[in-house]
Protein backbone atom coordinates (compact mmCIF):
# COMPACT_ATOMS: atom_id res chain seq x y z
CA UNK A 1 0.00 0.00 0.00
CA UNK A 2 1.21 3.59 -0.82
CA UNK A 3 1.99 6.39 1.48
CA UNK A 4 -1.08 8.08 0.15
CA UNK A 5 -3.35 5.21 0.06
CA UNK A 6 -2.45 4.63 3.73
CA UNK A 7 -3.17 7.99 4.96
CA UNK A 8 -6.66 7.87 3.39
CA UNK A 9 -7.24 4.33 4.49
CA UNK A 10 -6.59 6.14 8.17
CA UNK A 11 -8.95 8.71 7.98
CA UNK A 12 -11.64 6.38 10.56
CA UNK A 13 -10.33 9.05 13.50
CA UNK A 14 -7.94 10.60 14.94
CA UNK A 15 -7.67 8.72 17.95
CA UNK A 16 -5.26 5.82 15.79
CA UNK A 17 -3.72 7.82 14.20
CA UNK A 18 0.31 7.80 14.25
CA UNK A 19 1.41 10.42 16.78
CA UNK A 20 3.73 11.63 14.47
CA UNK A 21 0.62 12.91 12.46
CA UNK A 22 -0.96 14.45 15.50
CA UNK A 23 1.96 16.50 16.39
CA UNK A 24 2.98 17.53 12.83
CA UNK A 25 1.88 21.49 13.07
CA UNK A 26 3.28 24.09 11.14
CA UNK A 27 3.15 26.86 13.78
CA UNK A 28 2.78 30.42 11.95
CA UNK A 29 6.33 32.02 13.13
CA UNK A 30 4.35 35.56 14.27
CA UNK A 31 2.42 32.86 16.79
CA UNK A 32 4.31 30.51 17.99
CA UNK A 33 5.31 32.19 21.44
CA UNK A 34 1.69 33.23 21.88
CA UNK A 35 -0.26 31.00 24.15
CA UNK A 36 -3.80 32.38 24.57
CA UNK A 37 -6.43 30.13 26.68
CA UNK A 38 -9.20 28.88 24.82
CA UNK A 39 -12.80 27.74 25.29
CA UNK A 40 -15.12 25.92 22.98
CA UNK A 41 -18.77 26.21 23.19
CA UNK A 42 -20.21 23.25 21.03
CA UNK A 43 -18.04 20.52 20.30
CA UNK A 44 -19.50 18.51 17.62
CA UNK A 45 -17.85 18.31 13.90
CA UNK A 46 -17.42 22.15 13.14
CA UNK A 47 -16.45 22.89 16.62
CA UNK A 48 -13.42 20.11 16.71
CA UNK A 49 -12.88 21.39 12.93
CA UNK A 50 -12.29 24.86 14.00
CA UNK A 51 -10.49 24.56 17.05
CA UNK A 52 -7.96 22.12 15.41
CA UNK A 53 -7.08 24.87 12.92
CA UNK A 54 -6.52 27.08 15.92
CA UNK A 55 -4.11 24.34 17.34
CA UNK A 56 -2.84 23.79 13.94
CA UNK A 57 -1.38 27.99 13.63
CA UNK A 58 -0.33 28.59 17.46
CA UNK A 59 0.10 27.19 20.50
CA UNK A 60 -3.24 27.95 22.05
CA UNK A 61 -3.71 26.00 25.89
CA UNK A 62 -7.51 24.92 25.40
CA UNK A 63 -8.25 24.51 29.16
CA UNK A 64 -12.31 24.00 28.81
CA UNK A 65 -15.17 22.37 26.74
CA UNK A 66 -18.94 22.86 26.46
CA UNK A 67 -21.34 20.49 25.37
CA UNK A 68 -24.90 19.17 25.72
CA UNK A 69 -24.03 15.81 24.64
CA UNK A 70 -21.44 13.88 27.01
CA UNK A 71 -20.30 11.57 24.58
CA UNK A 72 -19.42 14.07 22.10
CA UNK A 73 -18.34 16.44 24.96
CA UNK A 74 -15.65 13.77 26.16
CA UNK A 75 -14.45 12.60 22.64
CA UNK A 76 -13.60 15.93 22.12
CA UNK A 77 -11.83 16.34 25.28
CA UNK A 78 -9.50 12.98 24.58
CA UNK A 79 -8.67 14.73 20.93
CA UNK A 80 -7.77 17.97 22.34
CA UNK A 81 -5.36 16.52 25.24
CA UNK A 82 -3.76 14.18 22.16
CA UNK A 83 -2.84 17.28 19.95
CA UNK A 84 -2.03 20.55 22.41
CA UNK A 85 1.42 20.80 23.52
CA UNK A 86 0.49 20.32 26.99
CA UNK A 87 -0.98 17.36 26.54
CA UNK A 88 -3.65 18.53 29.53
CA UNK A 89 -7.30 17.45 29.33
CA UNK A 90 -9.80 20.43 29.49
CA UNK A 91 -12.04 21.12 31.92
CA UNK A 92 -15.91 20.09 30.68
CA UNK A 93 -18.95 21.66 31.22
CA UNK A 94 -22.26 20.96 29.95
CA UNK A 95 -23.73 24.58 30.86
CA UNK A 96 -22.15 27.41 28.93
CA UNK A 97 -22.40 29.70 31.76
CA UNK A 98 -20.44 27.87 34.08
CA UNK A 99 -17.92 27.64 32.03
CA UNK A 100 -18.03 31.41 31.32
CA UNK A 101 -18.07 32.16 34.95
CA UNK A 102 -14.51 30.64 35.52
CA UNK A 103 -13.63 34.30 33.57
CA UNK A 104 -10.11 32.94 32.30
CA UNK A 105 -10.61 32.78 28.70
CA UNK A 106 -8.71 34.94 26.17
CA UNK A 107 -10.76 33.40 23.07
CA UNK A 108 -14.21 31.72 23.11
CA UNK A 109 -15.12 29.26 20.14
CA UNK A 110 -18.82 28.84 19.28
CA UNK A 111 -19.61 26.24 17.52
CA UNK A 112 -23.36 25.57 18.43
CA UNK A 113 -26.53 24.99 16.50
CA UNK A 114 -27.58 28.24 15.06
CA UNK A 115 -30.17 29.08 17.85
CA UNK A 116 -27.75 28.93 20.37
CA UNK A 117 -25.37 31.69 19.39
CA UNK A 118 -26.34 34.93 20.19
CA UNK A 119 -27.02 34.16 24.28
CA UNK A 120 -23.12 32.17 24.74
CA UNK A 121 -21.96 35.00 22.70
CA UNK A 122 -23.11 37.77 24.30
CA UNK A 123 -22.04 36.40 27.54
CA UNK A 124 -18.63 35.17 26.26
CA UNK A 125 -18.73 39.02 25.59
CA UNK A 126 -19.23 39.84 29.32
CA UNK A 127 -16.59 37.37 30.48
CA UNK A 128 -13.74 39.59 28.66
CA UNK A 129 -13.21 36.94 26.03
CA UNK A 130 -12.45 37.40 22.01
CA UNK A 131 -14.61 35.46 20.16
CA UNK A 132 -15.03 33.12 16.79
CA UNK A 133 -18.35 32.57 16.13
CA UNK A 134 -20.25 30.33 13.64
CA UNK A 135 -22.36 31.73 10.79
CA UNK A 136 -25.17 32.70 10.88
CA UNK A 137 -24.37 34.56 14.32
CA UNK A 138 -28.40 34.33 14.72
CA UNK A 139 -31.39 32.71 14.19
CA UNK A 140 -33.60 36.45 14.16
CA UNK A 141 -32.42 39.97 13.56
CA UNK A 142 -32.61 41.40 16.86
CA UNK A 143 -29.77 38.30 18.08
CA UNK A 144 -27.76 39.90 15.46
CA UNK A 145 -28.19 43.50 16.70
CA UNK A 146 -27.97 42.72 20.24
CA UNK A 147 -24.37 40.57 19.56
CA UNK A 148 -23.16 43.27 17.54
CA UNK A 149 -24.02 45.98 20.40
CA UNK A 150 -22.27 43.88 22.86
CA UNK A 151 -18.98 43.23 20.64
CA UNK A 152 -18.69 47.20 20.41
CA UNK A 153 -19.95 47.55 24.46
CA UNK A 154 -17.23 45.05 25.36
CA UNK A 155 -14.33 46.20 23.42
CA UNK A 156 -14.31 42.40 22.11
CA UNK A 157 -12.58 41.17 18.92
CA UNK A 158 -15.18 38.84 17.49
CA UNK A 159 -14.35 37.04 14.38
CA UNK A 160 -17.44 35.23 12.18
CA UNK A 161 -16.78 31.91 10.40
CA UNK A 162 -17.52 32.98 7.14
CA UNK A 163 -14.31 31.98 5.65
CA UNK A 164 -14.59 32.48 2.15
CA UNK A 165 -13.02 36.09 2.86
CA UNK A 166 -10.04 34.25 4.32
CA UNK A 167 -9.77 31.64 0.98
CA UNK A 168 -6.22 31.87 -0.38
CA UNK A 169 -7.79 31.66 -4.60
CA UNK A 170 -10.59 34.04 -3.74
CA UNK A 171 -8.34 36.59 -2.83
CA UNK A 172 -6.27 35.82 -5.74
CA UNK A 173 -9.48 36.19 -7.81
CA UNK A 174 -9.67 39.93 -6.27
CA UNK A 175 -6.43 40.65 -6.67
CA UNK A 176 -6.09 39.54 -10.60
CA UNK A 177 -9.56 40.05 -11.87
CA UNK A 178 -11.44 42.66 -9.90
CA UNK A 179 -9.21 44.92 -8.72
CA UNK A 180 -7.41 45.35 -12.19
CA UNK A 181 -11.33 46.24 -13.32
CA UNK A 182 -11.56 43.31 -15.93
CA UNK A 183 -15.01 42.47 -15.35
CA UNK A 184 -15.43 46.29 -16.27
CA UNK A 185 -19.23 47.48 -14.82
CA UNK A 186 -21.02 44.99 -12.88
CA UNK A 187 -24.84 44.79 -13.48
CA UNK A 188 -25.68 41.20 -12.39
CA UNK A 189 -24.77 38.61 -9.36
CA UNK A 190 -26.32 34.89 -9.14
CA UNK A 191 -25.24 32.93 -5.79
CA UNK A 192 -26.50 29.53 -5.89
CA UNK A 193 -26.74 26.11 -4.48
CA UNK A 194 -27.84 23.32 -5.99
CA UNK A 195 -26.74 20.15 -3.31
CA UNK A 196 -29.37 18.42 -2.39
CA UNK A 197 -29.14 18.53 0.71
CA UNK A 198 -32.59 18.92 2.27
CA UNK A 199 -32.97 15.27 4.60
CA UNK A 200 -35.91 13.17 2.48
CA UNK A 201 -36.49 10.57 5.76
CA UNK A 202 -39.36 11.07 7.98
CA UNK A 203 -38.22 8.78 10.61
CA UNK A 204 -40.54 8.49 13.87
CA UNK A 205 -39.86 10.14 16.91
CA UNK A 206 -38.31 9.36 20.02
CA UNK A 207 -37.02 9.45 23.76
CA UNK A 208 -33.73 11.48 23.54
CA UNK A 209 -30.22 9.11 24.17
CA UNK A 210 -28.94 8.79 27.43
CA UNK A 211 -25.83 11.15 26.90
CA UNK A 212 -28.22 14.14 25.78
CA UNK A 213 -29.79 16.84 27.97
CA UNK A 214 -32.16 17.72 25.10
CA UNK A 215 -34.06 20.42 27.43
CA UNK A 216 -30.56 21.90 27.31
CA UNK A 217 -29.96 20.89 23.69
CA UNK A 218 -33.34 22.86 22.81
CA UNK A 219 -33.32 26.20 24.89
CA UNK A 220 -34.93 28.99 23.65
CA UNK A 221 -36.08 27.03 21.01
CA UNK A 222 -39.38 25.90 20.73
CA UNK A 223 -39.43 22.47 22.38
CA UNK A 224 -40.00 19.91 19.72
CA UNK A 225 -40.71 15.92 20.07
CA UNK A 226 -37.18 14.41 19.64
CA UNK A 227 -36.47 13.00 16.78
CA UNK A 228 -32.92 11.27 15.18
CA UNK A 229 -32.55 14.03 12.44
CA UNK A 230 -32.16 16.69 14.88
CA UNK A 231 -28.73 15.48 16.69
CA UNK A 232 -26.03 15.85 15.77
CA UNK A 233 -25.80 16.70 12.38
CA UNK A 234 -29.41 17.12 10.65
CA UNK A 235 -30.74 19.91 12.83
CA UNK A 236 -30.73 22.67 9.82
CA UNK A 237 -34.03 20.37 8.44
CA UNK A 238 -36.28 22.28 10.82
CA UNK A 239 -36.98 26.09 11.09
CA UNK A 240 -37.15 25.97 14.50
CA UNK A 241 -32.87 26.04 15.01
CA UNK A 242 -31.95 28.08 11.90
CA UNK A 243 -33.34 29.46 8.84
CA UNK A 244 -32.73 26.51 6.44
CA UNK A 245 -30.51 26.79 3.18
CA UNK A 246 -31.06 30.46 3.11
CA UNK A 247 -29.03 30.63 6.71
CA UNK A 248 -27.01 27.91 5.75
CA UNK A 249 -25.36 28.20 2.63
CA UNK A 250 -27.29 31.30 1.36
CA UNK A 251 -25.17 33.34 3.48
CA UNK A 252 -21.80 31.96 2.59
CA UNK A 253 -22.13 33.32 -1.01
CA UNK A 254 -24.17 36.28 -0.09
CA UNK A 255 -21.05 37.68 2.09
CA UNK A 256 -18.60 36.29 -0.35
CA UNK A 257 -19.82 38.53 -2.91
CA UNK A 258 -20.20 41.32 -0.27
CA UNK A 259 -17.09 41.38 0.55
CA UNK A 260 -15.39 40.88 -2.31
CA UNK A 261 -17.68 43.46 -3.92
CA UNK A 262 -17.40 45.83 -1.22
CA UNK A 263 -21.02 45.90 -0.97
CA UNK A 264 -22.80 46.81 2.55
CA UNK A 265 -26.86 46.72 3.24
CA UNK A 266 -29.42 45.32 0.47
CA UNK A 267 -32.47 48.43 0.32
CA UNK A 268 -34.44 45.96 -0.95
CA UNK A 269 -35.48 41.87 -0.48
CA UNK A 270 -37.71 39.95 -2.44
CA UNK A 271 -38.27 35.92 -2.26
CA UNK A 272 -40.58 33.51 -3.20
CA UNK A 273 -40.62 29.73 -3.06
CA UNK A 274 -41.12 26.88 -0.82
CA UNK A 275 -41.86 23.26 -0.31
CA UNK A 276 -42.77 22.29 -3.70
CA UNK A 277 -41.05 18.80 -4.68
CA UNK A 278 -40.20 16.96 -1.79
CA UNK A 279 -43.64 17.43 0.66
CA UNK A 280 -43.17 13.76 2.35
CA UNK A 281 -40.51 14.79 4.28
CA UNK A 282 -40.13 15.64 8.19
CA UNK A 283 -38.24 18.70 7.36
CA UNK A 284 -40.05 22.08 7.16
CA UNK A 285 -37.69 23.84 5.34
CA UNK A 286 -38.11 24.50 1.39
CA UNK A 287 -36.32 22.50 -1.35
CA UNK A 288 -37.22 25.73 -3.60
CA UNK A 289 -36.27 29.13 -2.94
CA UNK A 290 -34.98 31.98 -4.73
CA UNK A 291 -34.37 35.40 -3.53
CA UNK A 292 -33.47 39.14 -4.60
CA UNK A 293 -31.12 41.37 -2.65
CA UNK A 294 -31.42 44.59 -4.15
CA UNK A 295 -28.16 46.75 -3.08
CA UNK A 296 -27.55 50.39 -4.43
CA UNK A 297 -24.80 49.20 -7.25
CA UNK A 298 -27.00 46.10 -8.63
CA UNK A 299 -29.27 43.07 -7.70
CA UNK A 300 -27.84 40.02 -6.03
CA UNK A 301 -30.60 37.07 -7.19
CA UNK A 302 -29.99 33.78 -4.90
CA UNK A 303 -31.06 30.29 -6.31
CA UNK A 304 -31.56 26.89 -4.24
CA UNK A 305 -33.09 23.80 -5.24
CA UNK A 306 -32.67 20.28 -3.32
CA UNK A 307 -32.92 18.16 -6.44
CA UNK A 308 -32.38 17.95 -10.21
CA UNK A 309 -28.99 18.88 -11.90
CA UNK A 310 -26.66 21.96 -11.47
CA UNK A 311 -26.83 24.43 -14.21
CA UNK A 312 -22.77 24.58 -14.63
CA UNK A 313 -21.63 20.99 -12.88
CA UNK A 314 -18.60 22.58 -11.57
CA UNK A 315 -20.46 25.69 -9.77
CA UNK A 316 -22.90 23.83 -7.97
CA UNK A 317 -22.49 25.93 -5.26
CA UNK A 318 -21.10 29.52 -5.72
CA UNK A 319 -21.58 32.85 -7.10
CA UNK A 320 -21.33 34.24 -10.94
CA UNK A 321 -20.10 37.83 -11.54
CA UNK A 322 -21.56 39.48 -14.79
CA UNK A 323 -19.84 42.33 -16.07
CA UNK A 324 -19.61 44.24 -19.38
CA UNK A 325 -16.23 43.21 -19.78
CA UNK A 326 -16.68 39.35 -18.47
CA UNK A 327 -17.10 37.11 -15.82
CA UNK A 328 -16.25 35.64 -13.22
CA UNK A 329 -17.12 32.62 -11.45
CA UNK A 330 -16.14 31.66 -7.83
CA UNK A 331 -17.07 28.86 -5.41
CA UNK A 332 -15.02 27.16 -2.56
CA UNK A 333 -13.07 24.86 -5.11
CA UNK A 334 -12.07 27.61 -7.69
CA UNK A 335 -12.54 31.00 -9.62
CA UNK A 336 -12.76 31.34 -13.51
CA UNK A 337 -12.87 34.40 -15.50
CA UNK A 338 -13.66 34.20 -18.58
CA UNK A 339 -13.28 37.36 -20.83
CA UNK A 340 -15.30 38.90 -23.55
CA UNK A 341 -12.40 39.86 -25.53
CA UNK A 342 -11.49 36.36 -27.44
CA UNK A 343 -7.77 37.75 -27.59
CA UNK A 344 -7.58 38.15 -23.59
CA UNK A 345 -6.65 34.90 -21.64
CA UNK A 346 -9.14 33.50 -19.66
CA UNK A 347 -7.99 32.88 -15.64
CA UNK A 348 -8.87 29.64 -13.45
CA UNK A 349 -7.64 28.41 -10.70
CA UNK A 350 -8.09 25.61 -8.12
CA UNK A 351 -8.06 25.45 -4.10
CA UNK A 352 -5.06 24.65 -2.45
CA UNK A 353 -5.80 22.33 0.12
CA UNK A 354 -2.29 22.16 2.02
CA UNK A 355 -2.26 18.96 2.58
CA UNK A 356 1.54 18.05 2.34
CA UNK A 357 1.98 21.36 4.59
CA UNK A 358 -0.49 19.77 7.28
CA UNK A 359 -0.54 15.98 6.44
CA UNK A 360 -2.40 15.77 9.79
CA UNK A 361 -5.37 17.14 7.88
CA UNK A 362 -5.24 14.13 5.69
CA UNK A 363 -6.42 11.42 8.25
CA UNK A 364 -8.70 14.00 10.06
CA UNK A 365 -12.51 12.65 9.96
CA UNK A 366 -15.11 14.32 8.45
CA UNK A 367 -12.58 17.37 7.95
CA UNK A 368 -13.84 19.14 4.86
CA UNK A 369 -9.94 19.29 3.38
CA UNK A 370 -10.62 22.08 0.84
CA UNK A 371 -12.05 24.81 3.30
CA UNK A 372 -8.72 23.89 6.22
CA UNK A 373 -6.74 26.38 4.91
CA UNK A 374 -9.39 29.13 4.94
CA UNK A 375 -10.23 28.09 8.35
CA UNK A 376 -6.83 28.74 9.23
CA UNK A 377 -6.18 32.15 7.30
CA UNK A 378 -9.35 33.29 9.16
CA UNK A 379 -7.79 32.20 12.67
CA UNK A 380 -4.64 33.88 11.99
CA UNK A 381 -6.35 36.96 10.85
CA UNK A 382 -8.25 36.48 14.75
CA UNK A 383 -4.96 36.61 16.33
CA UNK A 384 -3.43 39.19 14.78
CA UNK A 385 -6.31 41.65 15.46
CA UNK A 386 -6.42 40.31 19.09
CA UNK A 387 -2.83 42.02 19.07
CA UNK A 388 -3.66 45.12 17.70
CA UNK A 389 -7.28 45.11 18.85
CA UNK A 390 -8.74 45.93 15.66
CA UNK A 391 -11.97 44.90 13.54
CA UNK A 392 -10.92 41.07 11.98
CA UNK A 393 -11.93 40.39 8.35
CA UNK A 394 -15.14 38.83 9.11
CA UNK A 395 -15.98 41.41 12.03
CA UNK A 396 -19.46 40.73 13.58
CA UNK A 397 -21.12 43.53 11.93
CA UNK A 398 -20.23 42.25 8.51
CA UNK A 399 -21.41 38.72 9.62
CA UNK A 400 -24.76 40.56 11.30
CA UNK A 401 -25.63 42.38 7.67
CA UNK A 402 -25.20 38.94 5.85
CA UNK A 403 -26.89 37.12 8.42
CA UNK A 404 -30.08 39.41 8.74
CA UNK A 405 -30.34 39.86 5.03
CA UNK A 406 -31.11 36.10 4.97
CA UNK A 407 -33.21 35.90 7.58
CA UNK A 408 -35.33 38.88 5.74
CA UNK A 409 -35.57 36.94 2.44
CA UNK A 410 -37.43 34.52 4.46
CA UNK A 411 -39.38 36.63 5.86
CA UNK A 412 -40.45 38.50 2.47
CA UNK A 413 -41.22 34.42 1.59
CA UNK A 414 -43.75 34.05 4.36
CA UNK A 415 -45.54 37.23 3.75
CA UNK A 416 -45.85 37.06 0.45
CA UNK A 417 -44.20 40.65 -0.35
CA UNK A 418 -41.07 42.67 -1.03
CA UNK A 419 -38.93 44.60 2.23
CA UNK A 420 -37.67 47.56 2.18
CA UNK A 421 -34.54 47.67 4.72
CA UNK A 422 -33.67 51.27 6.76
CA UNK A 423 -30.27 49.84 8.07
CA UNK A 424 -30.13 53.00 10.00
CA UNK A 425 -33.13 52.40 12.10
CA UNK A 426 -32.80 48.37 11.58
CA UNK A 427 -36.03 47.90 10.83
CA UNK A 428 -38.28 47.27 7.66
CA UNK A 429 -39.91 50.45 6.06
CA UNK A 430 -43.73 51.12 7.22
CA UNK A 431 -44.40 47.25 7.25
CA UNK A 432 -45.43 46.14 11.08
CA UNK A 433 -46.18 42.43 10.39
CA UNK A 434 -42.65 42.28 9.10
CA UNK A 435 -41.12 43.70 11.91
CA UNK A 436 -42.42 41.92 14.53
CA UNK A 437 -40.92 39.54 12.88
CA UNK A 438 -37.71 40.44 13.83
CA UNK A 439 -37.71 38.91 16.84
CA UNK A 440 -38.07 35.70 17.82
CA UNK A 441 -40.41 34.55 21.13
CA UNK A 442 -37.90 32.67 23.47
CA UNK A 443 -38.92 29.64 25.25
CA UNK A 444 -38.71 30.09 29.08
CA UNK A 445 -37.26 30.70 31.10
CA UNK A 446 -34.67 31.97 28.75
CA UNK A 447 -35.12 35.71 28.05
CA UNK A 448 -34.55 37.26 24.48
CA UNK A 449 -31.44 40.04 24.11
CA UNK A 450 -32.27 43.49 23.66
CA UNK A 451 -30.35 45.55 21.09
CA UNK A 452 -29.47 48.12 23.42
Amino acid sequence: MKRREFLQASAAGMAFAPAVLRRNYVYAEEFAQKKPRVGLIGTGWYGKSDLFRLLQVAPVEVVSLCDVDKKMLADCAEQVASRQESKKTPRTYSDYRLMLKEKDLDICLIATPDHWHALPMIAACEAGADIYVQKPISVDVVEGQAMLAAARKHNRVVQVGTQRRSTPHLIDAIEQVIKPGKLGKIGLVEIYCYYHMRTRENPPDTAPPDNLDYEMWTGPAPLRPYNKLVHPRSWRAFMEYGNGIMGDMCIHMLDMVRWMLGLGWPTEISSNGGILIDKRSKANITDTQTATFSFPEFPVVWTHRSYGHPPDPQYPWGATIYGEKGTLKASVMSFDYIPMDKNEKPIHQDVKMELEEYPIDKVEKDLERHVAPAIRGHMKDLLRCIETRSKPVADIEQGHISTASCILANHSLKLGRSLTWDSQKQRVVDDADANKLLAREYRKPWVHPKAS
